[in-house]
């Protein structure tokens, strides 16, 4: 999907400002209500924005241990294995894989021993051959959009 320089206009809006109406949405870009409403629709409806939740923390909701845990699994049972993953509540986001196993998982404990109950849940699960978990020390760069819109924003004009 084509973005031009307006769209990453609005975008950065929308991340640094997430909370602003669309009316001073527009009144900031300096465009009718109307023509931001159409761009804000074509954007959604093309993917490009995926929803408008507000953007939790697992540390303070009391889960601060943060692993990516991989997964083997028996030829034949990734779907299955797939769906057993979104039951565990701890598992904030699961990905299929190329290279050293076949799922990777992001998983939120409240603490080792937690991190370990859950690891062993996933062992547990039929077509779970084997997992390895690397536990998070800190956080060195925060999920991020921002950027890469203002680079697409900057191909968009040339």
């Amino acid at each position: 999907m084509a973005v031009d320089e307006l769209d990453t206009r609005i975008l950065r809006l929308l991340l640094e400002q997430p909370r602003t109406s669309v009316r001073e949405y527009a009144r900031l870009l300096g465009i009718a209500r109307g023509t931001l409403q159409a761009r804000l629709d074509r954007l959604e409806r093309d993917g490009v924005i995926t929803g408008t939740a507000p953007s939790l923390s697992p540390a303070a909701l009391g889960h601060p241990v943060l692993a990516f845990v991989h997964i083997e699994v028996t030829q034949g049972h990734l779907d299955e294995v797939g769906e057993a993953l979104a039951a565990v509540p701890e598992i904030v986001e699961a990905f299929s894989i190329t290279g050293g196993g076949d799922l990777l998982t992001r998983v939120v404990a409240r603490d080792n021993a937690h991190l370990e109950d859950v690891v062993q849940k996933l062992i547990s699960l039929p077509g779970v051959v084997r997992t390895r978990s690397e536990v998070a020390l800190r956080e060195r760069v925060p999920h991020r959009l921002l950027p890469l819109v203002e680079s697409i924003g900057r191909s968009a004009r040339r």
